[in-house]
């Protein structure tokens, strides 16, 4: 990938940022590197989050998978707005496709360590960016850099939550992606965050045991990793036990990120059906083919598509507001009650 269209882009980007700085133009006001160290209104707020990251992903290194899935929820829904924290029998975490969440605890003990240092000042939606970069780079991700000073969003319902299911073809999920504003790069890399975590047997028992309504597993699957799976995953529920899988069984309670996620997608060894749908869509097989044999490729591209995701409808400036509990509004809301 050293001399394609992707590595320096993602190169670029990363000079940019390290040695230049910046800001981002946005709407309002822009997010900047290091807003608050700037701004002077909570200068050591990223020591102070990455010491709270530190401290639970010594016990529980799953907290990478929690948070990067949680930013996802967050950002892919009404932007990356800190909605998802929200509590309410209506809010987006009560979603059926964001059962299983997790992260919370982590981004309210941050969240209250904040509120002593520097009450008022520092947004649940930039707390949640990053929290989870740290997590990334502590499970062996890139240490990028996040652009702060966004704001928390006003409401969160479960109606607008329209996350797709792991089922869908590549086509399907690019164009969601798409309709993000985001491309096929941002689709391909994102997709590799799947180098960590888990997910239930009953998100992959179609490809199991009945494709596509054919009564058969997928016929793209490795038969040998199939018959893995099928050990794992039983045909039906037992009562409402339902276990889980490593999403890349190389790197499994380990939760280590590295590139083997995308050998095996070559390798038709995929746990997740849009996983395995990376083989099929031009770029992205690229895309799968240059990440598999070039981590630290993976990781610029990383770094980038994780720049872009996390600018996803930012609020900044009037809009939003700083909550002083990331999971309730600083104001009665009866949206979501």
């Amino acid at each position: 990938m050293r001399n394609s269209r992707f590595f320096l882009v993602a190169l670029a980007f990363c000079v940019y940022i390290s040695c230049v700085g910046g800001a981002i133009t946005l709407p309002n006001e822009p997010l900047e590197l290091h807003y608050y160290k700037i701004n002077k209104t909570c200068e050591y707020v990223e020591e102070f989050v990455k010491e709270q990251v530190e401290l639970v992903w010594k016990n529980d290194h799953s907290v990478t998978a929690s948070l990067l899935r949680l930013l996802y929820s967050d950002c892919f829904v009404t932007g990356c707005d800190g909605s998802i924290l929200l509590d309410g029998v209506n809010s987006e975490k009560m979603a059926p496709q964001n059962l299983g969440l997790r992260g919370f605890v982590l981004i309210d003990k941050i969240k209250e360590v904040l509120e002593i240092r520097c009450p008022g000042v520092v947004s649940c939606a930039d707390i949640l960016n990053l929290a989870t970069r740290d997590a990334a780079a502590l499970a062996g991700g890139p240490a990028y850099p996040v652009f702060t000073g966004r704001r928390d969003g006003m409401g969160s319902s479960a109606k607008s939550v329209d996350l797709p299911l792991p089922s869908i073809t590549w086509e399907q999920g690019l164009a969601y992606f798409k309709s993000k504003g985001l491309n096929a790069l941002d689709f391909g890399t994102l997709l590799g965050a799947h180098t960590v975590g888990t997910t239930h047997c009953r998100y992959i028992r179609d490809r199991l045991y009945n494709f596509s309504g054919t009564g058969k597993p997928d016929p793209t699957m490795n038969k040998s990793f199939l018959k893995q799976l099928q050990k794992q995953c039983p045909p039906k529920r037992i009562g409402r036990s339902d276990p889980i899988v490593f999403l890349n069984p190389d790197s499994g309670s380990n939760y280590t990120f590295n590139n083997s996620y995308y050998t095996r997608v070559l390798e038709n060894k995929a746990v997740l059906g849009i996983d395995q749908q990376l083989r099929f869509g031009p770029d992205t097989l690229q895309i799968t083919k240059e990440f598999a044999t070039g981590i630290r490729d993976f990781k610029l591209a990383f770094a980038l598509a994780m720049f872009d995701m996390g600018n996803i409808g930012v609020l900044t400036g009037k809009q939003g507001e700083i909550r002083k509990d990331c999971r309730f509004r600083n104001i009665d809301n009866p949206h979501l009650k």
